[in-house]
C-alpha cells in the first residue's frame, strides 16, 4: 500500500480515536484527554496511554500512544496490527478500514491474491475461501505427518484443517515469493461462513514448521471468530493455538472447540447464542493470562459459567508432547465440571484414540 495511504487510514483512525479504544482495548478507561490500559495486547492496567485529542499529524497527534513500562509507541494502525496479531500490513489496513466502514482501495492499490498474479476484485476472505477450496483434504498429507509429530493422531471430523502443497510465501514486499507445502484452516463466524484463513507452512518433510521467520499467517476477517471443531451448543472450549485446542481434543473429541489463532482474538470471540459453560484452555504466559481474564470478564457479563483448564507446561501440546496421551486424559479428567466427565470423557472413552 502507498504511504500517503497508510497516512490516511492512521488519520482517520486518530479521528475516531476512542472509538478505537474502546473497540480494541476495552479493558482500558479514558481519563480525561488520554484512554490508559496495560499495554497494547489489551491488559488490564495503566502503563500504556493512547491519545484521545490533538493534531491530525506529527508530535501529539491523536491516536499516538506509548507504553511507558516498554517503551514502545505507535499510531493507530501499529495499535491493531499488536492487537490483532498481525504479521503483514495489508492484513492491518483491511482491519482498519472494516473497522471504519471504509470500501477496498481501488484496483492500483489491491492486495496481491494467494495466487501471485494481480486480481483487484479479490477481498481478503474471498482470497481465503478460494485458498482453502483449493487445498485438499488433510489425511495421507504432509499436514497430518507435521500433526502427529506433535503428538495429534485423532482427525476424525477436522473438516476444518486442510494440506496445500503449493502455497506462496512471501518474507516481504522487497523479496520473492517462495512456494512451500501448509496447512490451511478455515475461519469461521457462528454461522459457519467462512470469513478467513490461517496458514501454517510446513518443512519439506512435514516434520515441523518450515523454516522461515513467519511459518503462521492468517488472512481475512479475524475479529471474533475461529478455526472451528464442531458445533457449539451449551458447552464451548476456546484456545489459542491450533495445535493446543486439537491435544485437548485428542482426550476430548466429541466437545465443541475452538482456535482464536492469537490471544487477542481469544478475548475477543463471539458466543455461541445458546453458550452456558465455557472452557479456556489456557496458556502459561502473560500475553495468555491476560487474554483467559478478559474473556472471563466478557463471558460472566453474558451469565456464562467460566472454567479454566491449566496445563502443567507452556500450553496443552506441550504437555501431550512431553506426558503423553494418557496423562493428558488425567489431567483434564481432574479439571472439567463433572457433567461434562460425564459426557465428554468417561462416557464416551470407547471413541478416544490412543486407548
Amino acid at each position: 500500500m502507498p504511504r500517503h495511504d497508510a497516512s490516511d487510514l492512521a488519520i482517520r483512525l486518530g479521528q475516531e480515536a476512542e472509538a478505537v479504544c474502546r473497540h480494541y482495548l476495552s479493558n482500558g478507561r479514558r481519563q480525561g484527554n488520554y484512554w490508559l490500559v496495560g499495554d497494547v495486547r489489551n491488559t488490564p492496567g495503566r502503563s500504556m496511554f493512547v491519545r484521545l485529542t490533538g493534531p491530525e499529524t506529527g508530535k501529539g497527534a491523536q491516536g499516538r500512544w506509548t507504553d511507558m513500562a516498554t517503551g514502545q509507541h505507535g499510531d493507530l494502525l501499529d495499535l491493531i496490527r499488536e492487537c490483532c496479531g498481525f504479521t503483514e500490513f495489508r492484513d492491518v489496513a483491511e482491519e482498519a478500514r472494516r473497522f471504519l466502514a471504509l470500501p477496498h482501495p481501488q484496483p492500483e492499490q489491491s492486495r496481491t491474491p494467494i495466487g501471485g498474479k494481480s486480481n483487484p476484485t479479490t477481498s481478503a476472505p474471498e482470497s481465503a475461501r478460494r485458498l482453502f477450496a483449493m487445498a485438499e483434504p488433510i489425511s495421507g498429507t504432509l499436514a497430518e505427518t507435521y500433526l502427529n509429530s506433535r503428538g495429534i493422531t485423532f482427525l476424525s471430523d477436522a473438516t476444518a484443517l486442510r494440506f496445500h502443497p503449493r502455497c506462496y510465501y512471501r518474507p516481504d514486499t522487497q523479496s520473492p515469493t517462495e512456494i512451500m507445502p501448509a496447512m490451511i484452516t478455515a475461519v469461521t463466524d457462528l454461522s459457519g461462513h467462512q470469513t478467513g484463513a490461517h496458514r501454517t507452512w510446513l518443512a519439506p518433510d512435514g516434520s515441523g514448521k518450515a523454516a522461515v521467520a513467519t511459518p503462521r499467517r492468517a488472512m481475512g476477517e479475524l475479529l471474533g471468530h475461529g478455526v472451528r471443531f464442531g458445533t457449539a451448543g451449551g458447552v464451548l472450549a476456546a484456545g489459542e493455538g491450533i495445535e493446543t485446542v486439537l491435544s485437548v481434543r485428542q482426550v476430548l473429541p466429541t466437545m465443541p472447540m475452538l482456535a482464536a489463532l492469537s490471544t487477542a482474538h481469544l478475548a475477543a470471540i463471539r458466543f455461541p447464542p445458546m453458550l452456558q459453560r465455557l472452557y479456556i484452555l489456557c496458556d502459561r504466559d502473560p500475553a495468555g493470562e491476560a487474554a483467559r481474564d478478559s474473556l472471563t470478564a466478557r463471558a460472566v457479563s453474558y451469565g456464562i459459567e467460566v472454567i479454566s483448564l491449566l496445563p502443567v507446561g507452556g500450553d496443552f501440546n506441550d504437555d501431550l508432547c512431553r506426558y503423553g496421551l494418557h496423562a493428558l486424559r488425567a489431567m483434564l479428567r481432574d479439571q472439567l465440571h463433572p457433567e461434562e466427565t460425564h459426557r465428554f470423557l468417561a462416557g464416551k472413552r470407547q471413541d478416544l484414540p490412543g486407548r
